[in-house]
This record gives structure tokens, sequence and C-alpha cells, in this order.
């Protein structure tokens, strides 16, 4: 069963982006605001909040938090990133300058947690890195051939290859290797040659235009890019077969977030509120099931005094027509999946809350 926490009350926000720890003992959001929420959580589930960081300046979009060094990145609409550090009593800021001149959209650690990179609206992603003779975050810009806003990113296992999807109806395959910081990488089945920017593909959902790309996502092995669409489809590409594309179009409202739960399950979320499994065999993308079975709601006894009311107000006494509820654990449009094992993942949405699943 879900196991729904309300984080944001009072009044309800969306919680616009969240991370785990290492271990899961602690969370990290963003409550549509210029902050960074982080709570502790129980092995009941329950959930405390500790810290509120607030150096950001403008909404924060995103937040990612590495297992092995645990320090938390976050970058926002005032188009700069900050790492954070635990001392032990606090979380310590430092400013990374991403020369970037629209809002930062997304964050994500690299595998080896050495460098992060950042897509924004300048249309170009951003690769960060410490550089230890200057003691400072330098950055370096993929730009060619993006053509608008970077909606989302995702690392490839090697920790050279990062995938992009935009606003531009594409997702595409860039190397992102720093000589600074790591040796010559290897060819793997996305290319040999991996100059820093380099870019080794690029996909469309559709060959009719298609739909903002707003979410991609590597397997675990690196060999296949998922990525979803606005135009209500989900596709999977095969590096091991010759860039094959496989597209399933859904017949829900658009997706904003997709997952690898194992080598061939695949659960994607949007604006239908609801989490759906898929299935990935033999080349082909196959629904699977809704992973929210929908409850209705008991009418509530209402007296004749309401009924009066509601008739007066709303032109019916019927409460199921305007009933702002709906039959699903979340409220609203989900905009986040994190994979937490391959049976559970948790979502966060425009309702405030964040569910634990299955």
């Amino acid at each position: 069963m879900p196991r729904p926490t309300l984080l944001v009350s009072n009044p309800v926000l969306p919680v616009t982006c969240h991370a785990w720890n290492a271990d899961r003992t602690q969370l990290a959001i963003s409550p549509d605001n210029n902050e960074v929420h982080i709570y502790s959580v129980d092995r009941s589930g329950n959930m405390e909040r500790k810290f509120v960081l607030k150096e950001h300046t403008q909404t924060v979009t995103s937040i990612d938090w590495a297992p092995k060094t645990n320090r938390i990145v976050s970058c926002g609409q005032d188009r700069n990133a900050y790492v954070w550090n635990f001392d032990g009593k606090e979380w310590k800021p430092t400013l990374v300058i991403l020369r970037i001149n629209r809002a930062a959209t997304c964050v994500r650690w690299s595998p080896n947690e050495d460098k992060f990179a950042t897509g924004s609206g300048s249309r170009l992603i951003s690769i960060s890195y410490f550089e230890k003779d200057n003691d400072w975050w330098v950055s370096k810009h993929i730009k060619k051939p993006i053509r608008s806003t970077v909606l989302s990113i995702d690392w490839h296992p090697n920790n050279v290859v990062i995938a992009a999807g935009s606003s531009d109806f594409k997702a595409r395959v860039f190397s992102a290797w720093v000589k600074e910081v790591e040796s010559k990488p290897a060819a793997n089945s996305w290319g040999a040659k991996l100059p820093f920017g380099e870019p080794l593909a690029e996909f469309s959902p559709s060959a009719y235009g298609g739909g903002w790309v707003h979410d991609v996502k590597f397997s675990a092995t690196g060999d296949q890019l998922l990525f979803v669409s606005h135009d209500s489809s989900l596709s999977v590409v095969d590096s091991t077969q010759g860039n094959k594309l496989a597209t399933f179009v859904s017949k829900d409202l658009p997706y904003r977030c997709c997952a690898w739960l194992t080598p061939s399950t695949i659960v994607v979320a949007g604006h239908d509120y609801v989490p759906y499994e898929y299935s990935f065999t033999g080349g082909e993308i196959k629904f699977v099931r809704s992973l929210d079975e929908k409850q209705k709601k008991e009418a509530a006894v209402t007296s004749a005094m309401a009924k009066f009311k509601t008739m007066d107000l709303k032109g019916t006494t019927d409460s199921g027509a305007t009933a702002i509820e709906v039959e699903s654990t979340h409220q609203n449009a989900i905009g986040e999946i994190r994979v937490l094992s391959d049976k559970e993942f948790s979502t966060v949405g425009n309702d405030g809350q964040i569910v634990l699943w299955p």
C-alpha cells in the first residue's frame, strides 16, 4: 500500500523536488520557495523537520544528495548552485558560479561524486568540478546543439556520458569527460571518441514533433535510455542495438517523470496523479498496470441546512460534483520519482505530499 505524508500544508504548496541520503534516514525537499528543508525519518516513516537551508534568493528547482560524500547540491531560479557540507552541527553552503543568464532547472551528481551537471534555461548544461589548487568549483559548458531549456539530466554509470531532455522536443546524449578530474575514458556503447561536449546521439519521441522531454533516465548498465515527453509518450533507446528507438504513446495525461526499477521494469508518473508500471522486453514497451488503486470516497451525511447552502453557493446538492478530493493517493500532478530499491520508490507532487510506494 502507498504511504503518503503531507509535508507542506497551511497552505498546501507543491514539493518541487526531493532527495534521500544514503541510508534513507534523512530527506531533503523544497516547498516551492527559496528554501531546502531537511527531515529526519525514523523506521516507521515518521518525518520531523531538522534544518532549513536558506542561501538561495529565488525558488529552488532541483536537489541531489551524494550518498558517498554526504554532500547536497541544490540549484534554483537565482541562476546559482550551492554545495552543502554537514560539519556535525549545521549545513555549510559553498556557492558555485554556473555562468548562466537564465534559471537553473535541474541538477545531478555524477556517479563518482567528483562533479555535477546542471541544466538551465540558457540552453546549456553546466558541468562543475572542484579545483583543489584554487579551492573553488569550476564550471564548463555543453551548448551545441541544444536549442531550448534543459528540463532534465541523468548520468551514465561510467561517470562520463550524460543524457539531457529539453523543451526543443529532443533527448540527447553527450560526453561530459573532464580531464582535470578523471583519466581518459574507454569506449562504450554510446561512442568511442569522448572529448568534452561531444554530441553522441539525438532522439525525438515522434516523427511528427513529439513534445517537451520532461525526464531522462539511463538503465543500470547505461546501455538503454528512457525518456518521457509531453505528447503522453515514453520511449526507450537501446545503444547495443544501433540506437534502436521504441516508443509507446499512452492515452493518459502527459508524464513528467520516469525511472527504471529493474532492467525490464519502468515506472512513470505525471498529470494523472498516479504512477504506472511498464515493461521493456524484446525491444518493446508494454503497459502493465496502475500502481495506485483508486478508492471511491464515501459520501458524508449532510444536514438539511448544509444542502440549502450548497444549492445556494454551487447550484447543486450533490457534494460529489463539487468535491475537491480525488480518488487517488496523490491529489495533484506528480513531479518527481526517486528509486529506493527494485521494488520501492518515492514520489512528490503539487499536493504537498511525499508518497512511498508500494
